[in-house]
């Protein structure tokens, strides 16, 4: 008697219980950070942490939607998800609300839906099934072209819509496709051009050439291929031509209010009268971020007994700004804590991740490691002044339900097609 073979499907829980960490730990920050001192009524869903609650408990109907649908599903449909996804993000032109600038949300009565969050695991989605392609060989040049079009798609209509946060997010596929492998030059030449940008803009172009002929030099005369004299007079021009255009793009193509954020973290501005205004209009949020974060010390004021964070000296400290709540209430075991389950969420990622049969589940499931690795570090870099200040939440911790929905999917999906693992061959 043949016995049919039965579907095993066994779900990660480590994943889960470091996703439900997150999100409990999040919603009590949250909490914090939106209540004035008054008895708190865990129901008021006119605050923040009353609407949490609501989308919370959604989340957990999401996670059971995800976790049904078969795993091949979100293979096979990948291209009509991510078309779905940039027709949306499109729609933003026509029926999109502008909320602080950007023209980012759906409204739908008193309800807003934010569809770029969506669009990084439609994304994720669209890429593992290229990449994953028998016809794919991501060394090849036109392969690498039509990849970046499908990263860059999304990446340009959220520009668009002057959202720059939620555009940086994108560079984090490059690390998947070097995974997956994308040419180093790639990856260097990214570094390169970054390094090019600080310098130019900090020093100015001159002392930027001269640095870059030293650097050349010195690499000339360590390595063992020899560069020869024409190659490194182009590499040096390529250089000096790349300063120039970076130059150009902050003086000319930027927003002021973009200029001014990347001339404060640099200390570009030398008028001191300039530089105060503008710390008292864009340096606001920061200063009284670290102020907050200062604080609290090694063990915290204890929760909801952050003087800062209960004065609302923190602006949208609910949302952008909500790790300053974790510094002052909690101190610095509990800022340390949470920084430790985000990586151990991420390397769990990358260790499913290998573990996977199929190159579309491996390469989904280092686009969910890379997409929320970038949200991580920019987000605790902007909260203590080590990066510009663009504007991007922490993942599963931060306000808001589009982006809890949109990373519960990315995750949830992960899950499911590593759940699938041993029905594969």
């Amino acid at each position: 008697m043949v016995r049919e073979t039965n579907r095993y499907f066994k779900f990660d829980w480590i994943t889960i219980i470091l996703f439900l960490l997150l999100v409990g730990f999040g919603w009590l920050n949250i909490l914090s950070a939106s209540h004035v001192g008054e008895s708190l009524d865990y129901f008021n869903f006119s605050q923040p942490y009353g609407k949490q609650l609501v989308f919370i408990l959604f989340t957990l109907g999401l996670i059971v939607l995800v976790l049904s649908i078969e795993a091949k599903f979100y293979e096979r449909f990948s291209s009509i998800i991510y078309i779905l996804s940039m027709l949306s993000l499109m729609g933003l032109f026509l029926f999109g609300k502008n909320v602080n600038g950007a023209t980012s949300w759906y409204a739908f009565g008193g309800m807003t839906l934010q569809p770029s969050e969506f669009a990084k695991a439609a994304t994720a989605l669209a890429v593992a099934k290229y990449i994953s392609d028998l016809n794919t060989d991501i060394k090849r040049l036109k392969d690498q072209i039509r990849t970046f079009i499908i990263i860059t798609v999304p990446a340009v209509l959220v520009l668009l819509q002057n959202d720059t946060g939620s555009t940086v997010v994108y560079a984090a596929f490059f690390f998947v496709l070097y995974r997956e492998g994308l040419p180093k030059i790639y990856l260097i030449s990214g570094v390169l051009i970054l390094v090019l940008s600080v310098m130019s803009l900090k020093f100015g172009v001159l002392i930027t050439a001269l640095l870059a002929a030293v650097v050349l030099t010195v690499l000339t005369l360590l390595s063992n291929k020899k560069l020869s004299i024409l190659k490194s007079i182009l590499l040096l021009l390529l250089c000096v031509g790349l300063s120039f255009a970076i130059k150009y793009v902050y003086q000319d193509i930027l927003k002021p209010h973009q200029q001014d954020r990347i001339s404060l973290w640099l200390r570009l501005e030398q008028d001191p009268e300039k530089l105060e205004q503008m710390k008292k209009t864009f340096a606001y949020n920061l200063n009284e971020s670290e102020k907050a974060i200062r604080s609290g010390g090694v063990t915290g004021k204890g929760f909801l007994e952050g003087t800062r964070t209960t004065g609302k000296f923190v602006p949208e400290q609910h949302t952008d700004y909500i790790f300053s709540t974790v510094g002052e209430e909690w101190g610095f075991l509990g800022s340390t804590l949470v920084v430790i389950i985000f990586v151990l969420l991420i390397l769990r990622i990358l260790h499913l991740a290998e573990l996977q049969k199929s190159q579309f589940s491996r390469v989904y499931g280092y686009s969910v490691a890379a997409i929320i690795f970038m949200h991580f570090l920019i987000n605790i870099g902007m909260v203590m002044g080590l990066i510009p200040t663009i504007g991007i939440p922490l993942p599963l911790f931060s306000y808001g339900g589009s982006g809890l929905w949109a990373f519960t999917i990315l995750i949830f999906i992960f899950i499911k097609l590593d759940s699938n693992r041993i029905n594969e061959w």
